[in-house]
């Protein structure tokens, strides 16, 4: 009898434990995972919020909506550019010709457009696959011959440069059409209002959709559940967090289609990397690529994957950077845009030392960058100060990073 007794205690406390942990369990283990070293994108919404702090009080300008719509229109560029670098950095690899490959891009897409005179679409698809077909030449070069990318995307930066150059050719840049649908994207286009109050409440009933399912799949493993109370919390919180946001930019123009487009992205490469075999396979491979080979994995065509979607969107951004700019020339590409689209990964929460990261670090991480950028230009400081913080930030990034990794592992040991 004190045996059944004892058993039905243990089955009821079994129970407790697969059920609901509550708002109180989420804190808890949230700040179970900060002890740990698992910091996700706090140190990002915390520099988010500093960074608007510190210029708001200088200029008062920084937070107007109209100010934040370009902000949103420059960010897009660049993000696209960070996306395809998240991929890269997962792998523990790197893409130092980002930058050049969105500045041929750029010449390719205006030279068969304004000067041979092809339909948009197809010059845009042709810089589209020449950036793929980069990657892929980037990939074989690891692959085949064990070549470190450090190596030959650096050898890449040049020859996408000169290959650049040679066509724009004496005049140096390529006017696009100003009325042109592409331009008027990359310049003027926003959602109406409806559309981007849709689109704000949409994350939050998907979170709630499929937050659902998984706790139905957990209950029946057997498996502890955060609770319903904490799912709604979470939604409801994003909800309010993106309709106030996008409340705000429609007092001004409104939310930029070009910078949707860069977010619809960021949400398609989330699903792949947390949701797909492929995505687990480029964790896989970016933690351990030899257990990953052992285990089954390609380990060669998840490269190929990654560093063709690297310079695909590479070429991506670079489009994008010529219809902000309604002009493909030879400054496209170059400056500080390896810099801010690798910073921007890395700031966002990508490791430099592969298998950790996820594509909302794109996202945030350019935030940052823009940020900067767009604070110091209303300061009317030069570009140089700009280069220092931004250089300043990805070193504390990377530290933060180390020092996380070495509190995992303590961790781990312990």
């Amino acid at each position: 009898m004190t045996e059944e007794k004892s058993s039905t205690a243990l089955d009821r406390s079994d129970s407790r434990v697969r059920h609901d942990e509550g708002i109180i369990g989420a804190v808890r283990a949230f700040m179970d995972r900060i002890r740990s070293g698992d910091l996700g994108m706090l140190p990002v919404a915390v520099g988010l919020v500093l960074i608007a702090t510190v210029f708001t009080s200088l200029n008062p300008v920084f937070l107007a909506p109209n100010n934040l719509v370009n902000l949103l229109f420059d960010a897009a560029a660049v993000g696209c550019i960070s996306l395809g670098v998240v991929c890269v950095l997962l792998l523990g690899q790197i893409d130092l010709s980002i930058g050049s490959m969105s500045g041929l891009a750029s010449a390719l897409m205006g030279v068969l457009w304004v000067k041979m005179g092809l339909p948009v679409p197809l010059a845009i698809l042709a810089a589209l696959t020449a950036g793929a077909v980069t990657g892929l030449v980037y990939a074989s070069f690891l692959n085949r011959f064990g070549m470190p990318s450090f190596v030959s995307t650096l050898a890449g930066l040049l020859a996408l440069l000169g290959m650049q150059l040679y066509l724009l050719g004496s005049t140096g840049s390529i006017n696009l059409n100003y009325n042109s649908a592409l331009v008027r994207f990359g310049q003027i286009l926003i959602m109406p209002a409806w559309l981007s109050y849709l689109l704000a409440i949409l994350p939050g009933v998907v979170s709630v959709t499929m937050g659902l399912r998984a706790m139905r799949r957990r209950a029946e493993a057997n498996l502890s559940n955060p609770g319903l109370s904490v799912l709604l919390a979470k939604a409801g919180l994003l909800t309010v967090a993106l309709l106030i946001a996008v409340s705000y930019l429609n007092t001004g123009r409104g939310v930029p289609y070009m910078f949707g487009l860069f977010v619809l992205l960021v949400v398609i490469m989330n699903y792949a990397l947390t949701r797909t075999k492929w995505g687990r396979s480029m964790f896989a491979v970016g933690g351990n690529s030899e257990a990953a080979r052992r285990a089954g994995i390609n380990v060669n065509r998840i490269r190929l994957s990654a560093f063709m979607l690297c310079s695909t969107l590479a070429a991506l951004g670079g489009v994008l950077s010529a219809a902000r700019l309604a002009s493909s020339s030879q400054q496209a590409g170059t400056g500080d845009v390896n810099l801010n689209a690798i910073a921007a990964a890395v700031i966002g929460g990508t490791s430099l030392f592969g298998g950790r990261g996820s594509a909302w670090s794109a996202l945030l991480g350019v935030l940052v960058i823009q940020a900067i950028s767009n604070g110091l230009t209303l300061l009317n400081l030069s570009s140089s100060l700009r280069y220092m913080i931004t250089g300043a930030v990805l070193a504390i990034a990377v530290i933060v990073d180390s020092l996380a990794r070495q509190s995992r592992a303590s961790h781990g040991r312990a």
